[in-house]
């Protein structure tokens, strides 16, 4: 009864929200009860299997190995933080735009944008800088890459999402546990080679503190972390799952926490036995850093680099694949709540946002022929930081607040924990400016862009009664009674 009555009268802000009517919402409907916990588990793999393929090498040209193994520590416990405490966020405020909805719960329609923009940067730029490293992986294996590369795959992926959501996350479960065989393969391949001397041979630079664990100096250390995120980078986009999750109180947090842990074992042994079997300064500019090592390692192409190169492929579409969904579900809900043009969050028969998949699709093509993957990682990272900050900022208030919330879930820690998480995202916010300026500030414009949109046109035409104005105006309805 108290979503009915928080439906028929919005919830009074400085900002106006528009009412509309029921047929409304049953144009934007999800498809229900698609994924259970362990699919969310994969998905959460998948968003970020592709960094453990090809990315975070650049990190090495940074940071040399023992920056980036710093780097990759600290992102590695940021990143663990913060899935516990939107762990707890996911199981409040179960809706599809995810940290969106946290920080609109929070800070209202303006905090609300912030992050989900911050969030619809990072979803939209990835897929295009993973393409650039399919495209790398193609020219390796089969002697074509470029643009006939990058469109077919986003024509394909693209089209088997509008087919329909379950059928989509059961087909990247199946891609993402080959990708994962793979990496298993590729460790204990190069096992046998690992020697601490190949991590530490890049030659030590002048800079304070240079030496050959960290070969750039202090300073390589804040210039590798970009690169060290993209061990971990958009697992945090489990939550856009909650509308089709059949139990998202109980299955959210199993399936971010859970996905974290393996993210976390195969970062961590990857940066050990990859460099340490090939050399760091081998890996500096590959773009297929893990078929590059196993050749190296030994001596020429064997059917080891062959399988990784192959099923490798595997792991960055199960990325790209995973991460389209992403960006679809963050439009769904800020179109469907009036942020962003209400046509993009018009679903199919099949439940599914086409033009939430399609417009941001041509966007991320047209930059994927750039062909400058390192540098789309600078701006995918921009918008991601930005958002945890909000997301973090979100948690630490709601729990000083409104302690009394219901959560199903609780973050081991408390404030504490997204505390940590806090100042690490800040501290990563920054570092994308030591690898290249000039990127970030033309992402910085792409995000002011977003932020005038919302300040001439959006605000005054919210949407009322959408799943985060509903919890929004019941928490209004329950502070006012109390």
């Amino acid at each position: 009864m108290a979503l009915e009555h928080s439906r028929s009268t919005p919830p009074q802000h400085a900002i106006d929200f528009e009412t509309v009517g029921s047929s409304y919402f049953q144009e934007r409907e999800l498809k229900k009860g698609a994924a259970g916990w362990v699919l969310l588990v994969g998905l959460g793999v998948a968003y970020v299997i592709s960094g453990d393929y090809a990315g975070w090498n650049f990190g090495l040209a940074q940071g040399g190995w023992g920056g980036l193994f710093i780097a990759t520590l600290l992102m590695a416990t940021m990143y663990l933080c913060m899935c516990f405490s939107l762990a707890e966020l996911s199981s409040m405020v179960p809706t599809a735009g995810g940290g969106y909805g946290f920080a609109r719960t929070a800070f209202g329609p303006l905090g609300g944008f912030l992050t989900g923009t911050a969030i619809l940067i990072e979803y939209a730029i990835a897929p295009a800088a993973i393409a650039v490293f399919i495209g790398a992986y193609c020219e390796s294996l089969f002697g074509i890459g470029g643009w006939m590369i990058y469109l077919a795959f986003y024509i394909v992926f693209i089209g088997i999402h509008i087919f329909g959501v379950g059928e989509a996350l059961k087909l990247m479960f199946i891609i993402t546990a080959i990708a994962a065989l793979a990496l298993a393969v590729f460790i204990i391949s190069m096992v046998p080679h690992f020697s601490v001397d190949k991590l530490l041979d890049i030659t030590p630079t002048t800079a304070a503190g240079a030496s050959a664990f960290l070969p750039y100096g202090y300073v390589g250390i804040w210039a590798a972390i970009p690169y060290a995120i993209w061990f971990f980078l958009a697992v945090e986009g489990v939550p856009l799952a909650a509308e089709e999750t059949k139990n998202p109180q109980r299955d959210m947090p199993r399936g971010l926490i859970g996905a974290m842990l393996i993210l976390a074992a195969f970062a961590g042994l990857i940066l050990l036995v990859g460099p340490g079997g090939a050399g760091s300064s081998t890996l500096i500019e590959s773009g297929n850093p893990l078929v590059e090592a196993l050749t190296s390692a030994y001596g020429s192409s064997t059917w080891m680099s062959g399988f990784v190169n192959l099923v490798g492929l595997a792991g960055l579409i199960a990325s790209f694949f995973s991460i389209i969904y992403a960006y679809s579900r963050q439009i769904f809900a800020l179109s469907r709540a009036g942020y962003l043009p209400r046509n993009l969050s018009l679903t199919n028969q099949n439940k599914a946002p086409v033009l939430a998949l399609v417009i941001p699709g041509i966007i991320g093509f047209a930059l994927s022929l750039t062909g400058q993957g390192d540098l789309l990682i600078l701006v995918a990272v921009f918008g991601a930081t930005i958002s945890y900050v909000l997301m973090m900022a979100s948690h630490i208030v709601l729990r000083v607040r409104r302690p009394d919330l219901h959560r199903p879930y609780k973050t081991p820690g408390g404030i504490l924990t997204s505390g940590v998480a806090l100042v690490l995202a800040c501290v990563a916010v920054i570092a994308g400016f030591l690898v290249d300026p000039r990127v970030v500030i033309g992402a910085v414009i792409i995000y002011g862009i977003f932020i005038a949109y919302f300040a001439i046109y959006s605000r005054h035409h919210l949407v009322a009664g959408t799943p985060e104005e509903e919890f929004a105006a019941i928490e209004q309805a329950e502070a006012t009674l109390k």
